[in-house]
């Protein structure tokens, strides 16, 4: 991805609270005529693969999707891919600078991951896999999973692909305008009572440091 030096992030720990807090990425593979196929997915990140001892530098992703997906044939064919993470975003307004000659910008915060994709085929594995999704997402749902009927959850599982990517590169970009300290205390009081989405940037200028803990709006 297009990457300024000035946004370049590589902060390992500021990358996977990213993939966490944003778990819906998008995954693109090359379709047989050439065209990218993309697919929005949840992926669930962690440090170690889940089958085996390994700890790739920067972690493994795991999902599924419907084995009607074409996604998931060329998953299966062509083992990498690319996945994007996008985190909080929003427009930014000039009228933050003193200096009028100032134009209009979005800021955002955004992982982009180069995979290699390992298919998980027995059940079992598909089942420990669906299990880390739903700790992520709904914990207590996990009792109601085990007590289905085996005729209804072998169903479900034998009509997903699931699978497990190691990350072999990482790129994280973080556009909060570091550059421009002067205008950092009028960004964080626009954003703050902003959508949600500017509100969560406002909390990311907080904990980058740009401006000091506990800024009033």
């Amino acid at each position: 991805m297009y990457l300024p030096q000035q946004f370049k992030n590589t902060d390992p720990s500021i990358a996977q609270r990213i993939m966490r807090e944003h778990p819906l990425a998008a995954i693109v593979s090359v379709g047989e005529d050439g065209f990218p196929v993309l697919s929005h997915l949840p992926l669930h990140w962690q440090a170690v693969s889940l089958w085996g001892a390994e700890a790739p530098e920067h972690g493994v992703l795991l999902g599924h999707c419907a084995r009607a997906n074409p996604q998931a044939q060329l998953l299966s064919q062509q083992k990498q891919a690319l996945v994007s993470f996008m985190g909080p975003q929003a427009y930014m307004s000039p009228s933050v600078y003193a200096d009028k000659q100032r134009v209009p910008t979005w800021l955002y915060l955004a992982v982009q991951a180069k995979v290699s994709v390992r298919i998980l085929d027995p059940l079992v594995d598909r089942d420990r896999l669906l299990k880390c999704l739903i700790a992520d997402h709904e914990p207590v749902y996990a009792q109601q999973w085990r007590e289905l009927p085996a005729s209804y959850t072998e169903t479900m599982l034998k009509a997903i692909v699931a699978f497990e990517m190691q990350i072999i590169d990482l790129q994280c970009a973080v556009k909060l305008n570091q550059h421009r300290p002067e205008a950092h205390a009028a960004m964080h009081a626009a954003y703050s009572v902003g959508s949600s989405q500017a509100q969560a940037l406002a909390l990311w200028m907080q904990d980058m440091g740009l401006v000091p803990a506990g800024q009033p709006d």
